[in-house]
């Protein structure tokens, strides 16, 4: 079997989330932090440290959001389900995110355009795959290719409610997009927005979690190097109590 690793890294960039909402990491080299070391040991000099030397570490600012991760239901809305509570990361079954990938190939759709069930039922078609109870679905956009530039936020399709309704409906749990979001990028959702005044137009493909559970990741990787299926997805959030998602590092695990 081949590991293919679909996760960004967290890092200090101003182009993976919009202004002011990314991660902040400060970095402290070994050369930083002596100090931190010896004042767990009383009498100990720095020269008795190998190389005058402390240890590497790191502070990081962030939301649940930043990096690659997995969205609750309790993100998208307090219920879910048609009304019951909305689950949060720490509750969501692991059985859950463990299973056969399923990837479905919209880079052709252009920027803010939304998917449809016909879109996806016509794609699913064309890779022959019948969906089955915990399949885990990954859309791979035009977005993955611009990662770490400018346009990256406001590159790619979404996904639209019918078509969320439409995957869970056939007992898919968990999707995945390797955009910002899985939604439209709101630069578009808001023209749509101010020229219909249709306000269920905003984030309508997570709101679709408050008709049906469902799960999604953000900011995935490497989905252009993917077979269409014949691969198993792991993708196991942190435990954050309470939490409206959780970063997870995804794995695909491609059978040979």
């Amino acid at each position: 079997m081949k590991l293919i690793d679909l996760a960004r890294p967290l890092e200090n960039t101003e182009y993976a989330d919009p202004p002011g909402l990314g991660p902040k990491i400060t970095y402290m080299p070994h050369d930083q932090t002596a100090d931190q070391v010896l004042g767990f040991f009383p009498g100990v000099s720095r020269d008795q440290l190998p190389g005058g030397e402390g240890w590497a570490v790191e502070a990081v600012e962030l939301s649940t959001h930043n990096g690659t991760h997995l969205d609750a239901p309790y993100h998208f809305h307090s219920t879910m389900d048609g009304g019951q509570r909305a689950i949060t990361i720490d509750e969501v079954p692991l059985e859950w995110c463990w299973g056969n990938g399923v990837k479905l190939d919209f880079r052709h759709f252009e920027d803010g355009y939304v998917v449809t069930a016909k879109d996806i039922e016509e794609e699913l078609a064309r890779i022959g795959h019948e969906l089955s109870d915990g399949d885990i679905v990954l859309v791979n956009t035009a977005a993955g290719a611009v990662y770490g530039k400018p346009e990256y936020v406001a590159t790619g399709c979404g996904i639209g409610r019918e078509a969320t309704n439409y995957l869970s409906g056939h007992g898919v749990k968990i999707t995945g997009t390797d955009a910002w979001s899985w939604d439209a990028p709101f630069v578009h959702t808001a023209k749509r927005v101010a020229e219909t005044g249709d306000a269920s137009l905003i984030w309508e493909g997570h709101r679709a979690g408050i008709d049906r559970c469902y799960l999604h990741m953000e900011k995935l990787a490497d989905l252009e190097t993917l077979p269409d299926t014949g691969f198993e997805v792991i993708c196991f959030p942190v435990k954050i109590k309470a939490a409206s998602a959780g970063w997870c590092r995804p794995v695909a695990v491609v059978k040979s």
